[in-house]
């Protein structure tokens, strides 16, 4: 199951706030400024800062 646009739009990663992306494969959200992944499981982000993935800068 996609994440809608309209949850994407009002979702923030919870550590600074900022805007978050859908990754390529679908499997979780981006922070480019904290470089945090939250996944996506069953359909639903799990937005907490202490299962976040640390992700590498592009």
């Amino acid at each position: 199951m996609l994440l809608s646009g309209e949850l994407l739009d009002i979702l923030a990663c919870p550590k600074c706030k900022g805007d978050l992306t859908l990754t390529e494969r679908g499997d979780g959200l981006t922070c480019g400024t904290c470089m945090l992944m939250y996944s996506i499981e069953g359909g639903v982000p799990v937005m907490l800062i202490d299962d976040a993935i640390p992700t590498k800068a592009s």
